[in-house]
Formats: structure tokens, C-alpha cells, sequence
């Protein structure tokens, strides 16, 4: 995959950032955006039509995995959309735990029962729905990665980071065998694919420890976490109580969770303050000892992360015969998601970044051979709680803008598909008072189907074709490409939406 970035406004250039907080906010927006996922899906149907549904005897399945929930109600409608306007009969189904709220694509929360996700379960469970004849493909975020047996499963579309033991269990779903089964596919968007090599390698045939894990390092931890103060022995048992309450009700959990919680928010704010107060009066000492509280807070989260990774591990081996120590994986396992030190931090504001370049590439096939070479040996656990919070680096927006930019190769030019109907289409349709007029006077449907749309559209291509020859030209001399430009402008590009928008800043009813 292929991007670029730009910014509006020239104050951003000054607005100094967490980098990693920014790189993040920006990679999420950048995934979640209309046109990056139509393309990903325009690519994940079409390969799975001409390569994997006709294996099997033409009953080849497929998954796709993505990175979030938000991702899959994005993606499930997005495929639904395009299945439907190619008139392709594919049944897909969409899996993730819980609700999820989306205004972009819709008002109300998304579950796996809704509507518009899996509209014809019929009471039948996702599995038991994927094993018929009904449904080719199945969308999952953070479920189906491990334990998911489908012999048909011959496809598998990654838009996903993944990384030792999650790498090998998510790409195994492909190797269940069924008689006639000799060929898979993987298609990756994300991971390179040395990596995936490397997690495969340390798995493969043998998995060596380079060093013995030693059991009590999760009795030290728990010393440390119990040291740290943020809370006592009652508060830690009122929460595994509720926990194992058949008649416990969301309110009792969120009661015996609430002081904790409040206590070391509190606790971080406080310390945020202090710091805030020590900059401006250049106390340079009051200024550490506040930094050094945030970092003990941070560390400590982190800490509890560490014991529930710890202890999910070495249980499978050692019989610790120890509730104390059981009760605060419960414990921590229902207290680290509330522990959001990022809300008493000013967001990141994305709202003056748009997508101005984005270009899906083949990198094309890779065989990863695991018979050769050395094979890396697992680290052991080690250290138990001997991390530590490093100041995070600070960088200024333009220059994380253009970081992210290096991070994907491929030439781009202002030739490219998006920032042409973006940015020069969109730019000079919405100069148009008749298109204005429209749209607020008639439905998105009667809008697409007005004469003076493509009317506009034609002026537009022409006006563009001095500083965008190469695309204007093929869009004059295409009626496909012209019908495209028309799908693209008013889908992902959203222009009915924003000659809405402009008809009410000019106050047209």
C-alpha cells in the first residue's frame, strides 16, 4: 500500500505532538478511510472470485482479518456495497465481540446481530452459519484467529498486524485438510512477509526456549504491584467476588472498580497539573518529580499487563496452588481498560489532515521457505517488571506527516486517482451553484440520477485537463471511466455530503 499525507493550515506546523500518539492517530485515519477500504475490498472480492472460490469443486471459502472492530462494520458494509453493485452472489458474515458505535456508519450501535451485519443467522451461530453453502466469506476482528476449524477455508486477506505465536496460529486456519485441498492463498496488505518467516521458523517443527522461565517471577511481580499502594486487599477481593456472582449486576462491578480507578486517575491528573504548574514557573525540579509520578503510574499499568501476560503463560505449567495470586489476574484483567491516562491528555486533532494520495500495489508472491536456514530460539520471561517509561520523543505534525509518507514506497504523482477526484473534480463541482441547489432540495438518490450532474462533471474533466492531462484525457474518451469518477464522487469522496454542507453555509433551502 502506498499513501501520502498533507495538512491544512500553516498553525500545525508549530503544534509540537507525542510522535508515537501521532503516528498512531494518523495510521488509524488513514485505515478507516472510505477510499483506502473500497480499494481493499475491491481487491480481496475480485481475487477471491477468480482464485479461491472455484477450488473445492467451487465451495472454496475465505477469511479476512482485520486490525479493529470499528475496521469490520467498515469493511462489512463496504463489501455489501460492492457485492451488490457488480451483482455478485457472495455470501460474507462479520465477527466481533460485543457493540460498536459508528456514526459515520450509522446511528445506531453495530453487533454481530444487527441488521446490517449478519441480517440471516436465523439463530444459528457464525460457525455453524459459515459451514453451509450460504456463506464464502468471513470477516473477523479478534476472533476466529486461534482454535477455528473449516476445512474449506483455502483464502485468507490479512489487513492486520501480526507477530510471533499469533502470526503462525492466524495463517494455520488454512491447514485443515479436505480431500481435493492442495492450494491456498494468502494476500497480505500489512505484513512483511520476512517477519511472518521469522515467527513461522521459531514454531516450526521445533520450538526451543533459549533459557529456563522461571516460575516465581510472578510472585515478584505480584510483591511489586502490591508495594505500589494503589490498593488493598479488600478492594482486590470485592472485585473477584462480583466477578464469580452469578446474580452480580454490570453496576456492582463498576461500584467495586470506581474508587481504584478514581484513585490513580486522579492521581495522574494531579500530576499533570503539577507539571503543567512547574513549566510556567521553570521549576526544573518540581517539573522531574511530576514526570517521574506519571512515569510510576504508566509503569505500573504496564506491570499489571506483564502479570496477566506472565501468568496466562506459566499457569499452563506451574500448579501455583495460590488464589491470592489468581485473584489479581481477575483483578488487573478488569482494571488495566479502565486505566486511560490518554483522556487527561489533549488529543491529537486529525481534522485538518485529508488523504490526498493513495495507491493499492501487488508486492507479488513470496515462497517463505522454512526447511532452511537457522531457526530462532523463543525468549524466555524474564526481568518481572523491569520496564521502564522513557520520556516519549517529541516531533512536530509536518514532520510525522512526511515520516509517515517514507514509510511506503511507490511513485506517486498528482496524477493519482484520489487527489484528482478529491481534490480537482470535488474541488470545481462544489464551485457549481446548480449542483449546490440540488443537493439540498432533493434526496442523495434523485441527486445521482440528475442530468445536470453529469453535465457539471464533463465541465469539470475539461477544466482539469491543462494541469491533469492524462487522466482528463481518458475520462473524455471513456464513457466507463467517466461512470466511475460519478460512483467514486458520490460514494467514498462524499460529494452529495458536502454540497450539503456548502447549501446550508450559504444558507440555501
Amino acid at each position: 500500500m502506498a499513501f501520502k499525507l498533507a495538512h491544512n493550515g500553516k498553525e500545525l506546523d508549530d503544534k509540537e505532538v507525542e510522535r508515537n500518539e501521532a503516528l498512531k492517530g494518523i495510521m488509524r485515519w488513514v485505515r478507516l478511510h472510505p477510499y483506502n477500504i473500497s480499494q481493499k475490498v475491491q481487491v480481496v472480492v475480485e481475487h477471491f472470485r477468480e482464485n479461491v472460490s472455484p477450488l473445492l469443486n467451487g465451495r472454496g471459502k475465505a477469511m479476512v482479518v482485520v486490525g479493529s472492530r470499528i475496521e469490520a462494520v467498515r469493511w462489512r458494509l463496504a463489501i455489501d456495497k460492492y457485492t451488490k453493485e457488480q451483482n455478485y452472489k457472495i455470501g460474507t458474515l462479520v465477527a466481533f465481540s460485543g457493540e460498536v458505535n459508528d456514526s459515520q456508519s450509522g446511528a445506531d450501535p453495530f453487533s454481530e446481530t444487527s441488521k446490517t451485519m449478519n441480517p440471516n443467522l436465523k439463530g444459528q451461530g457464525i460457525c455453524e452459519a459459515f459451514d453451509t453453502d450460504d456463506y464464502q466469506i468471513l470477516l473477523v476482528a479478534n476472533k476466529f484467529q486461534t482454535g477455528f476449524d473449516q476445512p474449506l477455508l483455502c483464502g485468507l486477506y490479512v489487513d492486520k498486524r501480526l507477530a510471533g505465536i499469533t502470526a503462525v496460529q492466524t495463517l494455520s486456519r488454512l491447514n485443515r485438510s479436505h480431500p481435493g485441498k492442495d492450494t491456498t492463498y494468502v494476500v497480505d496488505f500489512i505484513n512483511d512477509p520476512d517477519e511472518i518467516l521469522t515467527a513461522f521458523k521459531a514454531y516450526y517443527e521445533t520450538a526451543e526456549l533459549a533459557n529456563v522461565t522461571d516460575p516465581h517471577l510472578v510472585y515478584d511481580l505480584r510483591m511489586k504491584l502490591d508495594a505500589a499502594g494503589f490498593y488493598d486487599e479488600f478492594e482486590v477481593n470485592r472485585v473477584v467476588e462480583v466477578e464469580f456472582n452469578p446474580k452480580a449486576k454490570q453496576s456492582d462491578l463498576a461500584g467495586a472498580l470506581e474508587p481504584i480507578v478514581s484513585r490513580i486517575l486522579n492521581h495522574y491528573k494531579a500530576a499533570q497539573e503539577k507539571l503543567k504548574a512547574a513549566n510556567a514557573k521553570e521549576d526544573s525540579k518540581t517539573s522531574e518529580d511530576a514526570k517521574n509520578e506519571m512515569s510510576a503510574l504508566i509503569l505500573f499499568k504496564h506491570d499489571m499487563g506483564a502479570f496477566q501476560r506472565m501468568y496466562a503463560f506459566l499457569s499452563q505449567i506451574f500448579d501455583y496452588g495460590n488464589t491470592a495470586i489468581e485473584k489479581r489476574f481477575i483483578f488487573y484483567k478488569r482494571l488495566i481498560p479502565l486505566l486511560e491516562f490518554g483522556r487527561e491528555r489533549e488529543g491529537l486533532d486529525l481534522s485538518k489532515v485529508m488523504l490526498t494520495h493513495h495507491n493499492l500495489k501487488a508486492e507479488g508472491k513470496r515462497t517463505l521457505a522454512l526447511a532452511d536456514g537457522e531457526y530462532p530460539k523463543l525468549t524466555p520471561m524474564e526481568g518481572a517488571g523491569s520496564g521502564q517509561v522513557q520520556e516519549k520523543e517529541k516531533a512536530y505534525l509536518a514532520e510525522i506527516i512526511a515520516k509517515v509518507n517514507d514509510l511506503f514506497e511507490g511513485k506517486l504523482s498528482d496524477d493519482d486517482q484520489l487527489i484528482y477526484v478529491n481534490n480537482v473534480i470535488k474541488g470545481k463541482l462544489l464551485e457549481s451553484k446548480t449542483l449546490v441547489q440540488q443537493a439540498a432540495n432533493n434526496t442523495k438518490q434523485q441527486f445521482a440520477n440528475s442530468p445536470d450532474l453529469s453535465n457539471e462533471l464533463m465541465n469539470a474533466i475539461m477544466d482539469a485537463l491543462a494541469a491533469h492531462s492524462t487522466m482528463s484525457k481518458q475520462a473524455l474518451e471513456s464513457e466507463k471511466v467517466r461512470s466511475g469518477l460519478r460512483d467514486i464522487l458520490l460514494g467514498p469522496a462524499q460529494l452529495y455530503e458536502a454540497l450539503r454542507e456548502r447549501s446550508e453555509g450559504l444558507g440555501i433551502r
